[in-house]
């Protein structure tokens, strides 16, 4: 009889720990969200893109700025030299050394393509929103991803709740079972089955330990941070209202990240075939030079010459043939712009699924959730009862155990059917872009 208590004290204790959990280091969404945009890997790949993106964008780049560059050149000559001039009068050097030192500083700039420097120029802003629309996108999947991990620790954690109110129950089970054989009006059979029940409770709790550790393993993972460490989370799964019908939200699918990017991807496939139309352009290019020149001789007749100045001019040059490479480089770019508007247009076809399919689990999640939550009242409130009936000698194990199973699958239901629907409006403020 001694240990029997002892054991159901222990049980009882058990079920108070798991019941009240831990109360340091808790830690909220917001605050889970804001560590995982910190030390995200692809965040920050995606913010070094558009710090890539922002550098890259300048009418140097693209070619539209002029070219200065500074140069110097000195040559050394010596040798035999024999001259013989039109007269008849011949002239030997035995050795003529000479000297040419030439700098200064030349001026190329490109004028006219065709426009087709202004189209790079397009295209190098157009990449710089991409990488922009690329970095909000990644935003969003983190915080998708974080939010799904960090209510799924709470889900486990009301899962562990559950099956500690089951050991509670159990645990006056077995009491009732006792005091019952005790008095002769219970068989030993009961007391055997209810303390079986409680074993596999307490076998229960322990695995649902596990499993959120596993689960805050990967809400760890999510955070970009060592996978032990400590941590706890709230109880509670909040789920915001879709305030919007499907039809609204879906007029609103243009917002989305995946769209943008391709939208934007499109304009610069346009862009690459306007650049390809004009490769035929004529390409005007001036070009200046300042230069110091300078002559020593050894011998002859012009011993040193030295010349200062200014020089300036222009070069236009049309293309005749170029072996079919810019016809080819046409038809390269309309296959590339086909390829992108079909992927828009995929794209826009399945996010419209997805949003639809969203908000129909989050509407489905809803009603069944609203029928859980009665029926979970109910299911306690019958297991009530039946521990009642047993503790007057008017049921047996077999419906104390029925009634435990309701109420572990009702428990199981209502959390699964939270956290669903709050995964179902997470996915929909993705698909959205809200963030």
């Amino acid at each position: 009889m001694k240990s029997v208590i002892v054991k159901n004290l222990f049980t009882l204790l058990f079920a108070i720990f798991i019941l009240t959990g831990y109360s340091q280091n808790i830690l909220t969404i917001d605050e889970a969200i804001e560590i995982a945009l910190k030390n995200s890997f692809n965040i920050r790949f995606a913010d070094a893109d558009v710090n890539i993106a922002m550098a890259n964008n300048s009418r140097g780049n693209a070619g539209m700025m002029p070219e200065i560059n500074l140069y110097g050149m000195d040559n050394i000559e010596a040798g035999f030299i024999n001259q013989k001039y039109s007269d008849g009068e011949k002239k030997n050097y035995p050795f003529l050394a000479s000297n040419a030192f030439n700098t200064g500083a030349e001026l190329n700039w490109k004028i006219y393509d065709g426009g087709r420097m202004k189209l790079e120029k397009t295209k190098l802003e157009e990449s710089e929103t991409l990488s922009r629309i690329n970095y909000k996108n990644q935003v969003l999947i983190t915080i998708y991803n974080v939010t799904s991990a960090y209510f799924d620790v709470i889900r486990q954690k009301q899962q562990l709740k559950s099956i500690a109110e089951i050991i509670s129950f159990s645990n006056e089970r077995v009491k009732i079972a006792n005091a019952g054989f005790i008095a002769g009006s219970l068989p030993k059979t009961e007391v055997m089955q209810s303390q079986i029940d409680l074993n596999i409770s307490l076998e229960n709790a322990i695995h649902q330990e596990y499993i959120i550790s596993l689960a805050k393993k990967t809400l760890n993972n999510s955070l970009g941070r060592n996978n032990d460490f400590i941590f706890e989370v709230l109880d509670t799964i909040i789920i915001e209202p879709l305030d919007l019908t499907l039809e609204k939200l879906t007029e609103k699918i243009d917002s989305n990240t995946e769209i943008k990017m391709l939208q934007n991807k499109l304009r610069i496939a346009e862009l690459n075939l306007e650049q390809a139309n004009k490769l035929n352009s004529p390409v005007l290019t001036l070009n200046g030079n300042l230069s110091i020149s300078q002559l020593n001789n050894s011998a002859g007749s012009l011993t040193g010459s030295t010349s200062i100045g200014p020089q300036a001019g222009g070069r236009i040059s049309y293309p005749l043939y170029t072996a079919g490479e810019n016809k080819r480089k046409q038809s390269v770019a309309k296959i590339e712009l086909m390829n992108v508007r079909t992927e828009l247009t995929e794209t826009i076809m399945l996010l419209k699924t997805a949003l639809n399919s969203a908000y129909e689990s989050y509407e489905n999640q809803a009603k069944l959730l609203n029928i859980e939550r009665e029926n979970n009242i109910l299911a306690r409130e019958n297991l009530m009862i039946s521990l009642e009936r047993l503790r007057l000698g008017q049921t047996n194990s077999l419906e104390i155990h029925q009634a435990q199973e309701y109420l572990i699958q009702s428990n199981t239901r209502y959390i699964n059917f939270q956290y669903n629907m709050k995964i179902a409006e997470s996915k929909v403020r993705q698909l959205l872009a809200e963030i």
